[in-house]
């Protein structure tokens, strides 16, 4: 079997694993008690990214260059960036909620690759002159990783909403998204905060210190959770608000060197640094939006809800960047389209 017949059998099985796995985290949503689904899932997003690394490694090699010079290739790219920061916020945030969101993500970008693009679109091709350069490299593959990381900080964003829909939620944390909660058991925050938490460790989450032995559990009734939320809601609502802060907060720098190396670039294959191409327009549309978003929640203080929604803003102008420009199938960035 050649390199081209891998490709097609390492593209095909890269939907199905997405696909299972997507299902997978559904089904541990939906029942939560079965913590195997779940644990199926997780299994399925590192198949996924190992089987996507394979892909792209076999295409280097068949095209002799780096995988990313058309729209089949930086798909699967984004597809295999998503799913290693997928690992990175399921890591910092503990919460299915991760997988919930980034795996229907990830399988409509695998499908769309794989199903939908075009035989002609999905072929390695010789490179133009333009692209004959390091900065190839150097510049899609950063902003590609940038757009993986505010994807996701943006979806954990809107799952942030979708936990405390109809909720006015004030968060005990500052505008760094450093939280004073007592660090949670290494466990899914859904499984490991069903128990309210004890008079102590409330004084210790507002940063204050018992002047004496805290009483037991039975001696004081449990504490209601405030304005309405349940304790466990509230600390996953904390979680997803803290790790989407940290992920886009790792986007952002990014996509700043993303754009200046991608200036550079230009100014060396084209004798300008900026000439307003559509997709240089977007990319600096998405720059403002989330600098916007990290402005806000440092200087201002925001969180919880306003950042959030900003987030959820993003997560549509990221799109509009990387791919609906392509609709134009106008500017000098354009993977091509098929209509």
């Amino acid at each position: 079997m050649d390199l081209a017949q891998w490709q097609a059998l390492l593209n095909n099985v890269a939907f199905a694993i997405c696909l299972g796995a997507m299902l997978f985290y559904w089904g541990g949503a939906a029942f939560p008690q079965v913590r195997l689904l779940t644990e199926l899932g997780l299994a399925g997003m590192i198949g996924a990214n190992l089987t996507m690394a394979a892909l792209l490694t076999a295409r280097w090699i068949d095209a002799g260059y780096f995988p990313l010079s058309n729209l089949y290739e930086s798909l699967f790219f984004l597809a295999w960036g998503i799913t290693a920061l997928h690992l990175v916020a399921l890591y910092w945030s503990r919460s299915r909620w991760v997988g919930v969101m980034t795996a229907p993500v990830v399988t409509g970008i695998v499908a769309f690759a794989a199903l939908v693009l075009p035989e002609d679109m999905q072929v390695a091709q010789p490179l133009v002159p333009a692209l004959q350069s390091n900065w190839l490299m150097m510049h899609v593959t950063v902003m590609l990783l940038a757009y993986a990381a505010l994807l996701v900080g943006s979806l954990l964003s809107i799952s942030f909403l979708i936990v405390t829909r109809g909720q006015d939620v004030h968060l005990k944390g500052n505008s760094l998204g450093l939280q004073f909660r007592p660090p949670q058991p290494q466990t899914h925050p859904e499984w490991a905060e069903a128990t309210l938490p004890s008079p102590a460790s409330e004084l210790a989450y507002a940063g204050l210190r018992s002047p004496r032995p805290a009483p037991s559990s039975a001696e004081l009734p449990p504490q209601p959770a405030p304005e309405g939320i349940p304790w466990q809601r509230l600390s996953l609502a904390e979680i997803l608000d803290n790790t989407s802060y940290r992920l886009i907060g790792l986007g952002f720098p990014l996509l700043t060197i993303g754009i200046i190396a991608g200036a550079v670039w230009a100014n060396e294959a084209w004798g300008t640094y900026w000439s307003w191409d559509p997709k240089e327009t977007w990319a600096l549309i998405t720059w403002l939006v989330f600098a916007a978003y990290l402005h806000a929640r440092i200087t201002k203080g925001w969180q919880g809800r306003r950042p959030a929604l900003l987030a959820s803003l993003g997560f549509g102008v990221v799109w509009v960047c990387y791919l609906g420009v392509n609709f134009l199938g106008k500017g000098l960035h354009s993977y091509g389209w098929f209509f």
